[in-house]
C-alpha cells in the first residue's frame, strides 16, 4: 500500500450539508478501493488564483490515505465525473513527504489547541 495525498475543490454554490456528502462520498470510495484515510482536513472556501467555470472561490479539502496504486484511477475517474469537483490532485507521498505531512499535522495541532486552552 502506498501513501498518497489529495487536495480536491469543490465548487462554492453548494450548501454546507452538500459539501460535507460529498467528502464523505470520496472517503467511503478511498475505503470500499481498499484505503484507509490517515487524515482529512476542510481548508474552507478560498479564493482561487486564476477563474474555473467562471467561479473565483471554492471549498478546499485535503485527504491522506493509504491505499493500493490502483484504487487512485478509480478515485480520479470518480473525480471526473462528479460535476461538483472543480479540480483534483493526487500526489504520492515519499518518506520526506510523509514526515512534513505528520509534522504539520502536529503544528496545526498545537494551534487548534491554543486557544482553547487560553
Amino acid at each position: 500500500m502506498n501513501s498518497y495525498e489529495t487536495v480536491f475543490i469543490l465548487t462554492p454554490v453548494l450548501s454546507e450539508e452538500q459539501t460535507k456528502e460529498a467528502v464523505q462520498k470520496f472517503e467511503s470510495q478511498i475505503s470500499s478501493l481498499g484505503g484507509k484515510i490517515k487524515h482529512s482536513e476542510s481548508w474552507g472556501l478560498r479564493k482561487l488564483a486564476y477563474p474555473i467555470q467562471k467561479k473565483s472561490t471554492g471549498f478546499y479539502f485535503l485527504t491522506e490515505f493509504e491505499a493500493p496504486g490502483e484504487a487512485i484511477a478509480e478515485l480520479e475517474l470518480m473525480f471526473k465525473r462528479d460535476e461538483r469537483v472543480m479540480r483534483f490532485l493526487s500526489v504520492r507521498m515519499d518518506k520526506h513527504h510523509l514526515e512534513y505531512a505528520e509534522k504539520r499535522r502536529v503544528r496545526i495541532g498545537a494551534k487548534s489547541k491554543a486557544p482553547a486552552e487560553a
